[in-house]
C-alpha cells in the first residue's frame, strides 16, 4: 500500500473515531468532524461521508436501545388494534417521539443547504459557548418526569431543541437532553427520549441521501477509507454512548460545560 493511502485510511479513521465519541456526548458531532477536518487538511466532508457516519452511529444507538425500540413499536401496534390499557404507555411515548420528531424534520429539509453554506469556525464557536452556557444553567435541575408522565408538549419543545441542533456548534444530544430536563424529566427519561429522537431524524436523513450516495462518482476509489471509518464511527458510538450513560445516570453532565467552553476559545483564537 503506498504512503499517500495510508495517511487517507489514518484521516478516515481518526474522522470517524471524532464521530463517533462525539455523536453521543453534548459537544457537537458535527462540529467536531468539521474541526477534524480542517486540521487534517481534508477539506469539507460531503453528503455521501455524511450519510456513511450517520449510519454507522445510527446502528449502534439502535442497538443499544434495541429492547426499548421492538416495545414501543409494538406497544403502540397493539394499542391501535386492541385500544387495551397496558399499552396506553408506550403508544403515548411512541407518539410523542414522532410529534418531538416534526420540528428537526421540517426545518432539516427547508433549511439544509442554508446551514451548509453558512458554516464557518466561528460560528461552531460560538453555539459550543451557546451549548456550554446551556448545559450550565440546567446542572442542578432534578426533574419528577418519568415516561408516562410526558406530555404532547413536551414532546414539542424537545423536539424545538432538536431543530436548533441542526446548527453545526449545537449537539443534537446536548440541546435534547437540555430541553427534556428543562421540562421535567428525570435524567434516565431525558436521556432515552433524546435518543429515541435521534432515530427517526436520523432514519429520514439516510433515506433521503440514498440518492445522493448511489449517485457518488468516488465512492468506489474511497471503498476502504469509508469502510475504515464506517466501521470506527459503529465501535466508537457504542462504547461513547455507554461511557455517556454512566455520566447521565451520576448527574455529571455539567462537566462538559468546561469542555464546550474550552474548544469553543481554542477555535477563536487559532482559526
Amino acid at each position: 500500500m503506498e504512503n499517500f493511502d495510508l495517511i487517507l485510511i489514518l484521516k478516515h479513521l481518526i474522522i470517524g473515531l471524532v464521530q463517533g465519541f462525539t455523536e453521543p456526548i453534548p459537544v457537537s458531532s458535527s462540529g467536531h468532524v468539521m474541526i477534524a477536518s480542517e486540521i487534517l487538511g481534508m477539506g469539507e466532508q460531503g453528503f455521501t461521508f455524511a450519510i456513511l457516519t450517520n449510519t454507522a452511529s445510527l446502528i449502534a444507538i439502535m442497538y443499544i436501545y434495541r429492547e426499548d425500540i421492538i416495545r414501543l413499536m409494538t406497544g403502540f401496534l397493539l394499542f391501535i388494534k386492541t385500544r387495551k390499557k397496558r399499552y396506553r404507555a408506550d403508544f403515548n411515548f411512541a407518539l410523542y417521539i414522532i410529534i418531538g420528531s416534526i420540528p428537526a424534520g421540517v426545518l432539516g429539509i427547508l433549511l439544509s443547504d442554508y446551514i451548509a453554506d453558512n458554516v464557518s469556525m466561528t460560528l461552531i464557536a460560538m453555539m459550543l459557548f451557546v451549548t456550554g452556557i446551556a448545559l450550565w444553567l440546567i446542572r442542578n435541575m432534578r426533574g419528577t418526569k418519568r415516561d408516562g408522565d410526558l406530555t404532547a408538549k413536551d414532546a414539542f419543545i424537545v423536539g424545538l431543541g432538536q431543530a436548533v441542533a441542526l446548527t453545526p456548534g449545537i449537539s443534537r444530544s446536548g440541546a435534547t437532553i437540555i430541553s427534556s430536563i428543562a421540562v421535567g424529566m428525570k435524567q434516565e427519561t431525558a436521556l432515552r427520549f433524546s435518543f429515541m429522537l435521534y432515530i427517526p431524524v436520523s432514519l429520514g436523513g439516510v433515506v433521503l441521501g440514498i440518492s445522493d450516495f448511489i449517485d457518488e462518482p468516488n465512492k468506489m476509489d474511497l471503498a476502504l477509507p469509508y469502510a475504515v471509518t464506517f466501521f470506527a464511527t459503529l465501535f466508537m458510538t457504542y462504547f461513547a454512548m455507554r461511557w455517556f450513560m454512566g455520566i447521565m445516570k451520576n448527574g455529571k453532565l455539567h462537566y462538559f460545560t468546561y469542555y464546550c467552553f474550552l474548544v469553543g476559545a481554542l477555535l477563536l483564537i487559532f482559526f
